[in-house]
């Protein structure tokens, strides 16, 4: 397992592109080969940035999308159409293009293959990059852990890795996949398009959502959660989770937003 990163001891590392392959409509995945790579945890991320031929420069954060993998490394970037970086990199970038990248960065918000613990992951848009890493890792480590993702788009045109997810729950081998659609179900959906509520979260058999007007239930224990996506989806999803019992210690969230 790669160690916690220390952002003053990691150096600029320059990569090649050698893919890159469109997710949907906006969000692109860009395959690197990166000589000196040290390796990383699912879950972690990296610095990107870009340099003009003028000397202006500029950086942002985007999590890894692989599973730790030797020197490969694979970026998944939602383009931004206001965005100073992402349309670059989301449309710009192709294959043998250099990138300058620096980690791996991060800690916390990681999942270690050794963990036997089952695992509930809940992405928001784009945040499912991260958590996309750990069922890779998952997957790559023949680890039996079980593992349920609720995932939360607009719409199914929205879902990044669709025939991917498709086919890894389809494989029995303990990863649930589940959509929340919040502007436009599929046709036949049982759920109507709306924002994640508690009871999307509640633990399949449940026959409704914990109630905690009243009071509080103890802790759900046992379980690990990871919750990536916008700030209020992040903070939306984080409330509800305790408010179901789960112990906020055990809720590891990371979120992203506007960055100027």
């Amino acid at each position: 397992m790669a160690r916690t990163a220390v952002l003053g001891r990691l150096s600029w590392l320059v990569a090649t592109v050698t893919a890159v392959r469109d997710e949907t409509a906006t969000a692109r995945t860009i395959v690197l080969d990166v000589p000196g790579w040290r390796g990383h945890a699912a879950g972690q991320h990296v610095d990107v940035r870009l340099t003009a031929e003028d000397g202006y420069s500029a950086q942002r954060s985007y999590s890894i999308a692989s599973a730790p993998d030797g020197s490969r490394l694979e970026l998944t970037v939602q383009r931004l159409a206001d965005g100073e970086v992402s349309p670059y990199l989301a449309s710009d970038l192709m294959i043998g293009y250099p990138l300058e990248l620096r980690g791996p960065i991060g800690g916390w918000f990681v999942w270690d293959p050794a963990d036997t613990d089952p695992v509930l992951l809940v992405a928001g848009g784009s945040g499912i990059v991260p958590l996309m890493s750990m069922i890779r890792a998952r997957a790559a480590a023949g680890s039996t852990a079980g593992f349920r993702l609720i995932y939360s788009v607009r719409d199914p045109g929205t879902v990044i890795y669709a025939d991917e997810l498709a086919k890894r729950a389809s494989a029995g081998d303990g990863l649930t996949v589940d959509y929340v659609y919040t502007r436009q179900a599929p046709a036949g959906s049982a759920r109507p398009a709306g924002r994640i509520t508690a009871a999307d979260l509640a633990e399949p058999g449940d026959a409704q959502p914990r109630r905690t007007v009243f009071h509080r239930h103890p802790p759900v224990s046992g379980k690990s959660v990871f919750v990536c996506g916008p700030t209020g989806y992040v903070e939306g999803v984080a409330g509800l989770l305790t408010a179901a019992g789960y112990d906020a210690a055990t809720i590891k969230t990371e979120r992203f937003g506007p960055t100027g």
